[in-house]
């Protein structure tokens, strides 16, 4: 709270009564619209309000804070100040603000020399204060219990001084006056650089390439050496490719910061070995089930039986009907077979099926022929379960250096005719390939962000183009992100899931529906297929003299 007075000479008398800060000013006026309350709660300070009441001949200003608080009250020229803020430990006062710890002292003086507050400062503290000629005028001062440091800053502030520090002098001048002492200086000390005697030295660089050190000294040095640069107005940098060294010209101080840079930045960069694994599982079930029955009648000999036959499929049982007819010839020649009806090269199986759904690649069969007087009947059931279980497990490994790029890649380049539009044929090529793109950071404290491309692709369908050229597809499984991982820790960067279930059937209207003999007249398939990618990563950091696999 900053209170002005019209008159600097008022006195002031500070008290603490409970939990409100008293201030009297004796012989003050104020005007009636501000003797009243004020709040002060929706400041986030002890302060939640004050109250400016007229007591006497004079004015009380009664201030209401809670919890615990410190305040500092001081009046410089026509300013009484008050400060109220929340008691602080030690632990837990700000690094970024200035932390007064001298010896508590009260002033109150009305008009005196500036000048002879900072000798009775100097006279409190015990410290040496030096105080320059042109420090002069006068301040009015009212400080209870303040620190002789703080007291120092205050008044220094009030009258727009500053101090440097000497060892165990204590330098007190107008800002303007130090600045431009302390740029008189700089000045002096950049004149001395500049007649001070050219020395060469020749730097061997062990790590980094002295190229790039060059270019560094070089940038920081454009400014000259009255701006923070390496190398002042007159040196000079040049480098020896072949050997990797830097030859320097300058100043000796000079040399002894870039020799001083050099070595910090000269250091064997760390390297990272970063490990992928992707895994493929997939587990196929497939189960399919067929059938095909036919009806045949025709005309038999006189006096003919039935002939039943059973094999394990319906090629056998057409063979065996084959020779069946031919002893049947042969037994009676008035007999043309089975009543005219050739088999052989007249009627092939298929022909004779009047219901015809097989499977395509069946692991077993029953087939079951019937012939009759003047009938055939052909049945033949056909089956078939695959199941197949299998992983795939692709470990790419890769070492780079620290914030480099690294890559790794193994795979095949898949040849196809490609037309031109001049007809011409020619041969072009796909790549179907396991890689491994990275770009490790080493963090301080010993982690490791990545930045990952993982791509895993193999050879998908064969399609057949326009012109009858086959050309295959490439089935990409690809990953990209950034992670941040622990020292040897194995992260799973993701997965895919492809779960494929699908269930045919393929009948005969109305006769396939029949339960039981309804199997007769229709084939099923049950396919149940799942394949799961999985990608795994584990980063490790390189130590010096440890091997690697």
């Amino acid at each position: 709270m900053i209170v002005r007075l019209s008159d600097p000479r008022t006195p002031a008398n500070l008290r603490q009564l409970g939990n409100q800060i008293v201030v009297d000013f004796a012989g003050a006026e104020i005007a009636s619209n501000l003797a009243r309350r004020y709040d002060a709660g929706d400041f986030a300070t002890p302060v939640t309000g004050f109250d400016v009441v007229r007591v006497g001949d004079g004015v009380r200003i009664s201030i209401s804070a809670v919890g615990d608080y410190e305040q500092l009250a001081y009046q410089s020229d026509d300013q009484y100040v008050v400060e109220v803020q929340p008691a602080r430990k030690a632990a837990q006062k700000s690094e970024d603000k200035r932390v007064y710890t001298g010896e508590r002292l009260t002033l109150n003086f009305q008009d005196i020399e500036t000048r002879a507050v900072l000798q009775l400062l100097a006279d409190a503290s015990g410290q040496n204060i030096v105080v320059s000629d042109s420090v002069q005028g006068s301040v009015t001062l009212r400080l209870q219990k303040v620190p002789w440091d703080q007291a120092l800053d205050i008044v220094l502030r009030t009258k727009g001084l500053d101090k440097r520090r000497n060892d165990n002098v204590i330098i007190v001048a107008p800002t303007e006056e130090l600045a431009s002492r302390e740029k008189a200086e700089l000045a002096a000390r950049q004149d001395v650089q500049e007649l001070a005697p050219l020395r060469s030295e020749y730097l061997q660089v062990n790590y980094a390439k002295a190229g790039d050190l060059a270019a560094l000294i070089k940038s920081q040095g454009e400014g000259g050496g009255g701006s923070g640069g390496l190398l002042s107005k007159r040196g000079s940098v040049a480098v020896d490719e072949r050997t990797n060294t830097l030859l320097l010209s300058d100043s000796a101080d000079r040399l002894d910061d870039i020799r001083r840079l050099v070595g910090t930045l000269d250091i064997p960069i760390r390297q990272v070995q970063i490990e992928a694994r992707i895994v493929i599982v997939s587990d196929d079930f497939t189960r399919e089930l067929g059938a095909r029955a036919g009806f045949n009648g025709f005309n038999l000999y006189d006096g003919g039986q039935g002939l039943g036959y059973t094999s394990g499929s319906a090629l056998n049982n057409d063979d065996h009907l084959e020779f069946v007819a031919e002893r049947l010839e042969d037994t009676n020649p008035n007999n043309d077979g089975l009543g005219g009806f050739v088999l052989g090269e007249g009627d092939s199986i298929p022909q004779r099926y009047n219901v015809n759904l097989p499977i395509a690649n069946p692991a077993g069969s029953l087939a079951f022929m019937l012939l009759g007087r003047d009938y055939l009947v052909d049945l033949e059931i056909q089956a078939a379960q695959a199941e197949g279980r299998g992983e795939v497990i692709s470990t790419p490994r890769v070492i780079t250096a620290n914030q480099r790029e690294a890559s790794i890649e193994q795979g095949v380049e898949i040849p196809y005719q490609e037309s031109a539009s001049s007809g011409a044929t020619t041969i072009s090529f796909k790549k179907a390939v396991l890689s491994l793109k990275v770009t490790p950071q080493v963090t301080p404290d010993n982690r490791i962000i990545l930045d990952l491309n993982i791509k895993k692709d193999s050879v998908g369908q064969i399609i057949v183009g326009g012109a009858g050229q086959q050309v295959p597809s490439i089935d990409t499984r690809e990953i990209t992100t950034q992670v941040l991982v622990n020292d040897g820790q194995t992260v799973v960067l993701g997965g895919i899931l492809e779960t494929e279930r699908r269930e045919t059937e393929k009948k005969v209207p109305y006769l396939g529906d029949v339960p039981v003999l309804g199997r007769l007249f229709k084939t099923t398939g049950k396919t149940n297929n799942k394949d799961e990618l999985l990608i795994f990563v584990t980063p490790k950091i390189l130590r010096e003299g440890v091997n690697v696999y």
